[in-house]
């Protein structure tokens, strides 16, 4: 059975940074409008008034200052608020790819690997630009990588049940060199005129590359192991899908985007993932004290204190517990792949770590990597 590494990371940060104090006058201009157009309404008792937002309450709620995203001017126009993207001619790189191109490159860099030698490429993500042919498979050609790819979609879990699945066919020899990448347009599938949601997403790409150990140039981690699991839950859904088309809605219905009830995954998420750690470690027959970083899913602040201080049994030290969410805000299926990339320094060998995903499904993925 082969061992299996982490030799590269690389992450894409898009050009343009949306503060909450932007996102906030954006969306409270917007309120304005609706509540003037609706005041008769309103009035009457029909149609509810819209409250406006604020930062502090942003922050308070999430702990997120600012994100990141592939277009601006759209998402803050209170006449819009939605992103706008030019249509792309079938022979041109779609948006995923090209992000994916850029993280990809810069973990290969970081690995010593050229794109030719990798065996499999997992497009992990929790929102694909298209159906088919799968994103994976185009960023396939226009990296230039051999072996085969295929398109994963676990939601917010879809790094960590890439890694899996990809650790896997290392291990059994199927493949000797992957790359899971997570191009993540969260802004996309975002209502932006919604308080309770509007400033919940950022997008970004990330990129893994897994090798064979013996076939590592540079290797950073070697894989422990991992875990996932699945718990089904309606709490956190969208309905977009192929078969809109098909209803007799028509209409810009709102759960064709993201929907949550934040309160109750906050109450069975938590649980969850604190257990399914737990078990992890037991499994392995490792104590929680010997991990010196986690590197979690960048949902929310809370939520990850509160499984921090779970796991570890007190409060996490500083740098034990990274948060990038107050940079990139919730960037789903990349979020702890980020904290990974950028929070990893100041290891030695030996030292262990963890890799935590977990949302819709419900969807929870932990890897246990050791320091080389």
């Amino acid at each position: 059975m082969q061992q299996v590494v982490i030799s590269g990371t690389g992450v894409f940060t898009p050009p343009y940074a949306i503060s909450n104090d932007e996102l906030v006058a954006s969306f409270n201009a917007y309120v304005e409008l609706y509540n003037a157009e609706n005041a008769d309404a309103i009035a009457a008792g029909t149609v509810e008034a819209k409250a406006p937002s604020s930062s502090a309450f942003i922050t308070a709620a999430s702990g997120i200052e600012t994100r990141y995203v592939m277009d601006k001017e759209g998402i803050l126009d209170p006449t819009r608020m939605c992103p706008r993207y030019a249509p792309r001619a079938d022979d041109v790189p779609s948006m995923m790819a090209e992000m994916a191109l850029d993280a990809a490159t810069k973990a290969l860099d970081m690995a010593g690997v050229e794109a030719a030698d990798i065996d499999l490429i997992i497009c992990a993500a929790s929102n694909m630009e298209r159906a088919y042919p799968a994103i994976g498979v185009e960023i396939q050609q226009v990296l230039g990588a051999g072996g085969f790819a295929f398109d994963m979609n676990v939601a917010c879990s879809s790094a960590t049940f890439g890694i899996q699945a990809a650790s896997d066919m290392i291990r059994a020899g199927s493949v000797r060199r992957a790359l899971v990448i997570c191009p993540e347009i969260t802004s996309g599938h975002l209502e932006w005129r919604d308080r309770d949601c509007h400033f919940i997403f950022g997008d970004v790409a990330t990129a893994v590359v897994l090798e064979a150990a013996e076939a590592a140039q540079k290797p950073l981690f070697k894989l422990r192991s991992t875990r996932c699991a699945t718990q089904f839950s309606n709490n956190i859904r969208n309905n977009m899908g192929f078969l809109r088309r098909a209803h007799d809605q028509m209409d810009d219905r709102r759960d064709m985007q993201f929907m949550q009830n934040g309160r109750k995954v906050f109450k069975e998420v938590l649980p969850l993932v604190s257990h399914h750690i737990a078990q992890h470690m037991e499994e392995e027959g490792l104590d929680a004290t010997a991990l010196k970083r986690l590197w979690l899913h960048q949902a929310n602040k809370a939520m990850n204190d509160y499984i921090g201080k779970k796991v570890l049994g007190r409060v996490p030290e500083p740098g034990e517990q990274p948060n990038i969410l107050q940079d990139y805000a919730n960037t789903s299926s990349a979020g702890s792949i980020i904290a990974f990339a950028k929070h990893s320094d100041g290891m030695t060998a030996g030292d262990l770590g963890l890799i935590c995903s977990f949302g819709a499904g419900y969807s929870v993925g932990s890897v246990v990597v050791e320091k080389v």
